[in-house]
């Protein structure tokens, strides 16, 4: 039977940025690896499921778009020559899908009902062969994940070269000063060729390419093993110590004879390598006996792919889907899915789309393409969920997270609750998120009049510093080679001095508006509710020349429940007199930022330029030297760091008259944000939609401006509830850890430890999600000792 839609004028080929959803359906992670395989419309390229859930048919229902491209994909069975075939060129060969897998593809119409439609009719042949060829959407985001965001430098752009000769291509293929044969970087200024440093893989390097550039200052120089016949190529700039770009590569090597289309790619370049360091970068897999641990599967112990740099996503999402507010409010197996024409582009959509697949357990398998024996004891993990939909979603306009470079883990968590939060919330489905909520009181006390005052906070999460005491070093092994030997050591600290020292009063020096008195104030704060979810991020940092080193301090948790009740703010006391609120300001300065003072001089006191402290205080609402402190450390490289910021808010402040432009609140909008939130970004940031984006994740709180119908003083209070609970006890218990190996949290690699029953047991133990593997745990002990985010339990 015939289809009339063959030939339809809406049928074009996926434009070159275009995403097509080849590989997972965009609202489960049902795949063209199941049998009954994947269905990509062939208008609009959206993937849907053709199986028991036929999210396809959904979708033509939905957007009436009746034909689709089915591609099933099955595993190849290779065998392997004995002996393995002698390599004849030195070449990157890498394995094609055509060499994995086969494929079948079959067109269908839904409209005509038809399952086989002939693939030569009308604009079929085309069409097919377009979308099979065109990057999938999880493809465009590991491209993005494998290239770092380099540029030129004065350097690449102005460099100086010596005069022209032709270099021989056998001094092409040894370093100048040592004999090695690979990792050579050749000078673009004089032609020396001098090996690089020794490299994650076992490459080799003596660095003589680095002792070359430092003996002469020639900046610049290319790694002739990545080199490839479209221009591409490791530049590296030793006067920036930075990966950069020249624009002019092609003639700056013609200049020493080398002609680039002649050459073939023989060495991986630094940002393979260095993917392929964070991928292998994992926490042990092996208990104290070498013995492999065992993988765990079923409901709730699925595994997450690593998407290139993405462990700091996986393991808080682990985390956050193993709790039952998360689950209660995601996992919806028997609703239908949400009502959008664009399931990829939904964060609701792609929110129940994880849910479903680490809760329901239908993924959670052995990879079939592992087989042990006894001749490969490798455990059989699962082969992992991609969450790359949902990766794109919750970095969107966001200037980190939408990079593919590892991330802290904390500051992705606050994200994405603050993204959940705005996100709507249908009766009688709730805000997941406000289990996290309580409220912290602060008490200021003059030292000389005893008056007082009282401000409350509403947070989601507290973070805690842990004292660093160093160990000193063993004499007896001073004098060893032994990295590990040699290492620093540090005294154990309990949780609980970490929570008093969090909650301890102390002294600031403030000048009293009611006495005068500049003798200071004492300062507590304290919980007057608590949540039924802690979040508790420990910060173990150093500045060490301005950049913040993560140190391994053993923090002690134990298992069992931990009572709060001694940082519960007590009521407040009869007989207190309250300090008058500050009316030293004059009415035209309303609009002027005034920095908070006590959170100042702490900043200062750190060593902080003063520059630097007013903008992390503006930044972060100017409300205490903690959050401020965060954004300094994530902001330390922002080239406008030490710009003066703007303190009288006429110029990008409320005091700014901006013309409402309806197309930015509408883009503001479409990233979930409501009008009045949208309206007052735009205006404390003159219009700049980029600058308003940053100015609301900064400003989580900020009511909004609600035009000429609202003025200030019309909106009615109410008695709004105070989220959390502020009944005794208060006793929380460990539930989950998100754990980092590495020096810095923008490198490295973060795991998940939850603690949950296995299946058809009731007893909870702890459990390692570690990417796509999912294990029982044999090293928790060690692990929490060191964990960077704890999430606690009220019990």
């Amino acid at each position: 039977m015939a289809c009339k839609h063959v030939s339809a004028s809406e049928l074009r080929s996926p434009a070159p940025n275009q995403s097509v959803y080849r590989e997972d359906c965009t609202q489960c992670f049902d795949s063209i690896d199941d049998s009954a395989g994947l269905d990509v419309c062939l208008y609009c390229f959206n993937g849907g499921c053709p199986g028991e859930r036929q999210h396809s048919r959904l979708h033509f229902t939905r957007t009436s778009h009746p034909l689709v491209l089915n591609i099933k994909r099955t595993r190849k069975k290779v065998k392997k020559d004995e002996p393995p075939q002698k390599v004849s060129k030195l070449a990157i060969a890498a394995e094609t899908e055509a060499d994995r897998y086969d494929t079948f593809t079959t067109v269908k119409c839904y409209e005509c009902g038809v399952e086989d439609v002939d693939k030569a009719q009308g604009k079929l042949p085309e069409l097919v062969d377009s979308v099979l060829k065109a990057n999938t959407f999880a493809r465009q985001e590991e491209v993005k994940a494998w290239e770092q965001e380099m540029t030129p430098c004065e350097h690449t752009l102005y460099l100086e070269q010596d005069a022209p000769r032709q270099i021989p291509s056998q001094d092409l293929g040894q370093c100048s000063m040592c004999d090695l044969k690979e990792n050579l970087w050749l000078c673009l200024t004089c032609g020396n060729l001098g090996c690089g440093r020794s490299q994650f893989g076992g490459i080799g390097g003596h660095s003589h390419g680095l002792a070359h550039s430092d003996k002469t200052s020639h900046p610049v120089a290319v790694k002739l093993g990545s080199l490839t016949a479209d221009g591409a190529a490791d530049i590296y700039c030793y006067a920036c110590n930075e990966e950069r770009i020249d624009t002019d590569l092609v003639p700056h090597l013609a200049h020493w004879g080398i002609d680039i289309a002649d050459r073939q790619k023989t060495e991986k370049s630094l940002t393979e390598m260095q993917i392929e360091q964070n991928l292998r970068w994992e926490f042990s897999m092996t208990d104290q006996d070498g013995k492999e641990a065992k993988p765990v599967f079923g409901q709730g112990f699925t595994g997450l792919k690593n998407l290139g740099n993405s462990c700091y996503l996986a393991s808080i999402i682990q985390s956050l889907f193993s709790m039952p507010e998360f689950i209660e409010r995601y996992y919806l197996p028997g609703q239908e899915a949400p009502a959008t024409s664009t399931p990829a582009e939904d964060l609701e959509t792609q929110l129940r789309k994880v849910a479903d697949g680490l809760v329901s357990g239908r993924y959670s398998k052995p990879d079939s393409d592992v087989i042990a024996s006894e001749d490969t004891p490798e455990v059989p993990y699962q082969k992992g969920l991609a969450p790359a939909m949902l990766k794109h979603l919750i970095g969107r306009g966001h200037e980190e997270f939408s990079t593919m470079r590892q991330q802290d883990s904390f500051e992705f968590l606050l994200h994405l609750l603050k993204l959940i939060t705005r996100s709507k919330h249908s009766t009688p489905l709730q805000d997941p998120i406000s289990a996290f909520r309580f409220v912290m009181e602060q008490k200021l006390q003059c030292l000389s009049c005893k008056k007082v005052r009282y401000r409350t906070d509403e947070q989601e999460n507290i973070s805690i510093t842990v004292p660093i005491n160093r160990l000193p070093k063993d004499p007896s092994r001073m004098d060893t080679d032994d990295k590990k030997e040699d290492a620093e050591t540090f005294e154990p600290v309990p949780l609980k001095r970490c929570l008093d020292d969090f909650t301890a009063p102390e002294v600031v020096e403030l000048t009293c508006p009611s006495c005068g008195s500049k003798g200071g104030f004492r300062k507590w704060s304290l919980f007057k509710t608590f949540p039924r979810v802690l979040a508790v991020n420990a910060r173990r940092f150093e500045l060490v020349n301005w950049v913040p080193t993560k140190l391994d301090v053993p923090v002690v948790v134990g298992d069992d429940p931990i009572s709060f009740d001694a940082y519960k703010a007590p009521d407040h006391q009869q007989g207190e007199e309250l300090l008058p609120e500050d009316s030293d300001t004059p009415a035209s300065g309303k609009d002027s930022f005034v920095p908070n003072q006590e959170a100042l001089m702490m900043l200062e006191g750190m060593g902080f330029p003063r520059v630097r402290c007013e903008k992390a205080l503006r930044a972060t609402g100017n409300v205490d030297a903690e959050a401020a402190t965060n954004w300094l450390f994530a902001h330390m490289d922002d080239p406008d760091i030490d710009t003066p910021v703007d303190l009288g808010g006429s110029s990008g402040g409320a005091g700014g008259v901006v013309a409402e432009d309806p197309e930015k609140l509408g883009q503001l909008e479409m990233m979930g944000f409501s009008v009045p939130q949208a309206r007052q970004a735009l205006k404390e940031t003159s219009g700049d939609v980029e600058r308003a984006v940053e100015w609301l994740f900064s400003h989580p709180d900020a009511t909004g401006d609600f035009g000429e119908s609202i003025r200030e003083g019309d909106t009615p209070k109410g008695d709004k509830q105070e989220p959390g609970s502020s009944d005794l006890p208060a006793n929380f218990q460990l539930q989950s850890i998100v754990c980092h190996k590495g020096s810095s949290i923008h490198a490295g690699h973060y795991v998940s430890f939850i603690r949950k029953p296995l299946p058809d047991t009731t007893e909870p133990v702890w459990v390692l999600f570690n990417d796509e593997k999912v294990a029982q745990a044999t090293d928790v002990e060690a692990m929490k000792k060191f964990a960077y985010v704890y999430f606690f339990r009220r019990i």
